[in-house]
């Protein structure tokens, strides 16, 4: 008689399987690119717990499911493709039985990776965004940035990947097994899944050179061509005030060159280092110290494809495109039009970013006239046919490659490169660390208006999946002096919440203090990455960062209504990747509402043309739960860096980040039963209590708060 097997093993392509009847333990080890998923294995129907056994009929690479008078019932068969390992789950012979295999293990990933999601949900509403180890229900992949490295959980009814931390994911997957249909789980590793889909130049973020999206203020859009020296450093002075204490970084200058004072851009002296003296009489080395001697690092805007200086071309003719019949080509960034596959022409984009780096000392560049939306920026126009033909070398493979390679080398490896209407698809992403994703937030000497804010989130919607991985997004400037207070509220949303690059560029001596308090709600950036890995081309409604920490995770959940009239907002909680089976409690933050607690699903009515922003923690009738913070949009993601809760004496103790002289007011549910001890909380409401501690400090950096509290009903702590 042949022995029993209890421990299977065989190999399929990259994919080792191993099987240990005894423990019902399933390991599959991908050893071309190291990844170990292990766990329990087990086959569950109204009839009991069946064993999961390697079959016993002689074919070696398949388990069987033995029912409990001992008869194989059905198979799990092993399938591989590429990098897919699926486990398909069959009848034998009568299919007359229904029941759930469950797999309950963990995954060992990369110490980088995050949980998101790649397989969209059909009719979602919700852009899924995260913070730390966040995870949810709706995850169905892990992503590594470095690796470009995505494993994928496919099939199944349920599917569960909750980070541990490490890089280590446990991961719980159903699968129903029905009467008549067949049921599998598929393990996928994709390498190279940005690059695959839509990044071809993809290459990691530089963090050492920019850890954080960039920050900063810049005059175009209130002064458009008329800022001066003196201009920008009185806004300076007063940004020094207002926000360079909450993180704003940078001060970037914008139509500065020789006959910049007037629109069109392409009538500016592009390609030369010389500024306009009248605004910039000292030149733009003195200003760029004065800049760094206010505590900003000082930015410069260039476009260095073309130029509206006619004895610059004359000079240079050779340098520039022409149309077939000897006319210059003319486009948005100048007149005459560079030749990239000049080398000459590219060494001098070279060799000004180099002067303007090391000679004069900007650290920040935002290069305009890139990727953009139409034929007049330059990728689009070097890949016209007509235009390919007309350049000395008409064969080169990308010409706009070659530009921007050279903008690179020329400002340096230490210096932050912003590529201004850049995009995914192109070079930009190799070599620039963020992109201007969004168009022109005014139209050239108009404010800001609904219609610009409603791009700005349209456009924030579309490419956020690349956000914090390839390069940082940039939606635009936030500008909130002539926005009334609701479309403030939703553009500061708009850039925070995903982490998005954040400039201002209003006139500050005339923002109100609730203006300037607005803006300082968006420094500095939160450290938040996409968790759907995929472009989305509607305006959705719900917008849900998911903050994970040790010490606690929470959701800030931003509900836009981008109509015209109020509207009721409705959504479930397992919508935003939470357990419906459990209560949450719920605190607006723009207009202070506490609800309390609620089960299942909750809606709001959300005024025209505004957002409200919904912080949402599970509830806990043991102890204060964390819900919002006052000091950042992000709702603790950037403050918050402890809590703990000692139940025996009531003690509650925490860290938050502060900025000197600014109070922050952390909020917490309270169960009705629990009240501060020396302190006040608000009436109860859904079961829960609503209290606020406030932190202020005369220096800027951590502080320590301890609040002691008592059971109404059991009384102190000893």
């Amino acid at each position: 008689m042949a022995p029993v097997i209890t421990l299977l093993t065989f190999i399929l392509g990259p994919w080792m399987v191993a099987y240990d009847e005894a423990a019902s333990l399933l390991t599959i080890n991908n050893t071309q690119h190291h990844v170990v998923v292990k766990g329990t294995l087990t086959f569950e129907n109204e009839n009991g717990l069946w064993q999961v056994a390697p079959a016993r009929d002689g074919v070696r690479d398949r388990l069987a499911l033995i029912d409990p008078w001992g008869a194989a019932q059905g198979y799990i068969t092993f399938q591989q493709n590429g990098g897919r390992l699926s486990f398909l789950v069959h009848h034998r012979t009568r299919q007359f039985y229904e029941g759930k295999l469950t797999f309950d293990g963990e995954i060992d990933f990369r110490r980088d990776s995050f949980a998101c999601q790649t397989v969209p949900t059909p009719g979602g509403r919700v852009l899924s965004l995260g913070s730390g180890t966040a995870d949810s229900a709706l995850c169905d992949t892990l992503f590594a940035r470095e690796e470009d490295l995505a494993l994928q959980v496919l099939g199944g009814t349920e599917r569960r990947l909750t980070d541990q931390g490490g890089g280590v994911y446990r991961l719980h997957a159903v699968c129903d097994i029905a009467k008549s249909e067949e049921a599998s789980l598929s393990i996928n590793i994709e390498p190279d899944y940005y690059k695959s889909r839509y990044i071809p130049y993809y290459k990691p973020i530089d963090r050492k050179r920019c850890p954080i999206p960039p920050t900063g203020w810049m005059s175009w859009n209130v002064y458009f061509d008329k800022a001066t020296a003196e201009d920008n450093l009185a806004e300076a002075r007063l940004g020094k005030e207002y926000f360079q204490p909450f993180g704003m970084e940078f001060w970037s200058i914008e139509s500065w060159q020789a006959n910049s004072d007037s629109l069109p851009v392409s009538q500016f002296y592009n390609l030369d280092l010389e500024p306009n003296a009248r605004q910039f009489p000292e030149g733009m080395k003195k200003l760029a110290d004065d800049i760094r001697a206010l505590g900003f690092r000082p930015g410069l805007w260039t476009v260095p494809y073309g130029t509206g200086d006619e004895a610059f071309y004359n000079a240079h003719k050779d340098w520039f495109l022409h149309h077939e019949d000897g006319r210059p080509v003319d486009t948005w960034a100048g007149r005459y039009t560079i030749d990239p596959t000049v080398p000459e022409a590219v060494e001098n984009i070279r060799r000004i970013h180099e002067v303007a780096a090391r000679e004069w000392g900007y650290e920040f560049f935002k290069v305009d006239g890139m990727s953009g939306g139409g034929p007049g920026y330059m990728a689009h126009l070097y890949e016209k046919p007509d235009i390919r033909a007309r350049m000395r070398d008409p064969y080169c493979p990308n010409p706009f490659e070659q530009t921007v390679t050279a903008i690179r080398e020329g400002i340096g490896p230490k210096s932050v490169f912003l590529a201004c209407q850049g995009h995914y698809t192109g070079p930009e992403a190799a070599y620039a660390d963020a992109a201007r994703i969004g168009a022109d937030i005014v139209d050239c000497n108009q404010p800001v208006k609904w219609e610009n804010v409603l791009n700005q989130g349209g456009r924030t919607l579309n490419q956020i999946f690349v956000n914090n991985i390839a390069f940082f997004t940039d939606p635009d400037t936030l500008l909130v002096g002539d926005l009334e207070t609701e479309q403030a509220r939703v553009s500061a949303t708009v850039v925070s919440l995903p982490g998005q690059v954040t400039f201002n560029g209003d006139r500050l001596a005339r923002l109100s203090p609730e203006k300037i308090a607005l803006v300082q709600q968006t420094l500095p950036p939160a450290d938040v990455h996409p968790m759907n890995l995929y472009p989305f081309f509607e305006q959705l409604p719900i917008w849900n960062l998911r903050v994970a920490r040790p010490f606690g995770a929470w959701n800030a959940a931003a509900l836009f209504n981008w109509g015209d009239e109020a509207e009721e907002i409705p959504f479930s909680f397992d919508e935003l990747g939470l357990d419906p089976e459990r209560d949450y409690v719920l605190y607006e933050f723009w207009t202070g509402k506490f609800f309390g607690a609620a089960s299942g699903a909750f809606s709001m009515e959300v005024p025209a043309r505004a957002v409200r922003l919904l912080c949402i923690a599970e509830a806990d009738p043991r102890r204060p739960v964390f819900l919002s913070s006052s000091r950042h949009i992000a709702q603790g993601a950037v403050d918050l860096t402890d809590l703990t809760w000692d139940g025996e004496k009531g003690l509650l103790t925490g860290r938050a980040r502060v900025v000197a002289g600014h109070p922050t007011i952390l909020r917490f549910a309270l169960p009705a039963g629990l009240v501060p001890v020396d302190g006040e909380a608000s009436p109860a409401a859904g079961g829960y209590r609503l209290w606020e501690k406030e932190l202020l400090s005369e220096t800027s950096g951590e502080v320590v708060f301890v609040q002691k509290f008592q059971d109404v009903e059991l009384g102190d702590w000893l």
